[in-house]
Order: C-alpha cells, then structure tokens, then sequence
C-alpha cells in the first residue's frame, strides 16, 4: 500500500530574530520539508497562510515577533539519508554573527545535485543548538579553504550586500601549467554558463556572458609551473578555472578544464586533486563594521606537491 505521507495539523509559529527579514515563501519551504513548491504558493495565493490574522503576498517579509499561520498540509513520507556528525571542522574565526571555516577539498559546500549532504548539512548537526547557519558564499567540492557561514540574518544580508558590491576580498593560490610571466595580471572576460549534453554545468569565455574580473599575481615559478594568487573582483561560477584555461595555463588537477594527460601524470607524482585554495579573505563585520583580515596557510596535500616540485623542478627566475 502506498504511503501517503501524514497531515500536519493548524500551527502558529512565533518569528524570532533569526528568522526576522525572510520572505514568507522561504520561510514556508524550510518549514515545511516535503511540500512541493507548488502547493506553498498556492496556499500562500488561497490566503490560507495568515501573518498576525492577516493575508500577506507571497514576497512579505517576516518581522520579529510576527505570528504565522500554517494550515494543515500532508508531507509526503520519505527517508532522508542520515547526516553524518563527522569530524569537527577547523574553525577560523567566530562571534555571535557569523564563522569562517577551512573547509577540507574534497567536501561539497551543501547538499544536492547528487550529494545527499555537504559541509553546512554537517555543521547543522554539530551545532544542534544553532538556531541560523547559513552558506554566505560557495567553493567548488575541491577547493580547499575559506568559507563564511552566517550565524544572523541580519549579518548574512550585509554579507551578501558586500559580495554583490565587490567589498570583500578573497584571494586564493593555484598552481597552474606553463610559465606566466606577468608579475601582475588583470583578466575581464565575460562567462557564461551552460549545460553539457550530459547535463553538466560549465562555464566559457563568450562575449554574451556576465562579466568577470580577476587579478592574478605571480608567487613562485618553475620550468613547467607557475604558483599563482588570484583576487577575485567578481564572484562567477568557476571563474579561476576558466578564466587561466582560457589563457592556456590550466589549473593543475582540474578535471573540468584542465589538462587531463598531465593530471594523470601529477596523480602519479602525487598531487591527487585540483590546486585551488581560498587562502585569505578580508572584509568588514557586517554587524561591527570592524576590519576582520583571516588567512588560512596550505593544507599539507598541496603544500607536499610544492616541496616535490622545489626538489624535481628548476626554479625559473628570468
């Protein structure tokens, strides 16, 4: 017999601070797991949802103190994949409004698309008592380093404020193939996302797409390698990786853009992954205003593959 899932009954949620600013939708859909976000809307468009005995537009946002009306809703049944507790992750810096984690390569950010969990379905479940955590930007699975988690709200929507407006800083080191030149770099070139095939997100250099901006600064140099810090100026999908492969100097172990012969060759010698690693950001505190400059070093994958490189490589000074 199929099962139909349960019927919620009538409930009336209490909105505190850290749910104060959302839209009504959103609030809706992380409370209600299961429902499809057909049926949020239409008892959002119904006026079956009510905020303090009213009807309210499905873009309202929440206020502190507000009192929410759910009607009964049936969830549908299903298992969710456990999340692992795991190991506790390395945690920069922290206060009441946000942390900064060096994530580990290799962990996705958040669930989906194929992963059952990521690094903030992980936090939520060491930090059963966290009220708010949230993703205020992303790394792709094999990047290593730097990411902010709002612990507020009110701190994640200044945050977003200042990624949109260019205000943070991140820079991250990459080894790349060939030998770049340029002690320092500017590199605007529009991308533009599109699907594979197979149905696979990637990104290219296309007049068409959003621009983008990346400084890119000479650190160390081989015969065949080029160690490189890149600040990035615009925030777009795989923005590093494409924006050196376009210029002919793919990121080491990048199985998207990269060189794949070489890759297989570096696996050999030991580098097992992309080298990509978000080593320092710098932004003010979205609720202080104070300047917070954080560095994470090398994780020791990479920082072993530059050791190798100094014994077996020439170092290029010209």
């Amino acid at each position: 017999m199929k099962d139909l899932g349960k019927t919620l009954e009538v409930r009336r949620e209490k909105v505190d601070e850290a749910s104060a600013g959302q839209r009504i939708d959103n609030f809706l859909m992380r409370l209600l797991k299961g429902v499809p976000k057909s049926h949020v809307y239409r008892i959002l468009r119904s006026g079956e949802v009510r905020v303090n005995g009213g009807r309210i537009p499905q873009t309202y946002r929440l206020c502190e103190g507000d009192e929410v009306r759910v009607p009964p809703v049936r969830v549908a049944s299903r298992e969710e994949p456990a999340v692992p507790i795991g190991t506790p992750f390395d945690i920069v810096y922290e206060d009441d409004a946000l942390l900064v984690v060096n994530k580990p390569a290799g962990l996705a950010v958040h669930g989906g698309s194929g992963v059952s969990f990521g690094l903030i379905e992980q936090l939520r479940r060491q930090r059963p008592e966290a009220r708010f955590l949230e993703l205020v930007h992303r790394l792709d699975r094999e990047t290593s380093g730097l990411l902010i988690v709002a612990r507020r709200r009110s701190a994640l929507t200044v945050l977003h404020d200042q990624m949109r407006e260019g205000r943070v800083n991140k820079r991250y080191q990459t080894l790349v193939s060939g030998r770049w030149m340029n002690p320092q770099q500017h590199i605007k070139e529009p991308l533009f996302k599109y699907l594979t095939p197979e149905g696979e997100r990637r990104v290219r250099v296309d007049r068409d797409g959003k621009p983008a901006h990346s400084v890119v600064r000479l650190l160390r140099r081989w015969q065949r390698f080029s160690l490189l810090e890149v600040e990035l100026r615009t925030g777009r999908t795989h923005q590093i990786r494409v924006h050196l492969a376009h210029r002919g100097f793919p990121l080491a172990g990048d199985d998207k853009y990269g060189d794949f012969p070489l890759n297989k060759q570096l696996q050999r010698e030991g580098l097992r992954r992309m080298f990509l690693h978000a080593w320092q950001l710098k932004f003010r505190h979205p609720l202080t205003d104070a300047q917070i400059e954080l560095s994470a070093r090398l994780p020791d994958d990479l920082a072993g593959y530059l050791a190798v490189l100094e014994q077996t490589e020439e170092r290029d000074y010209g």
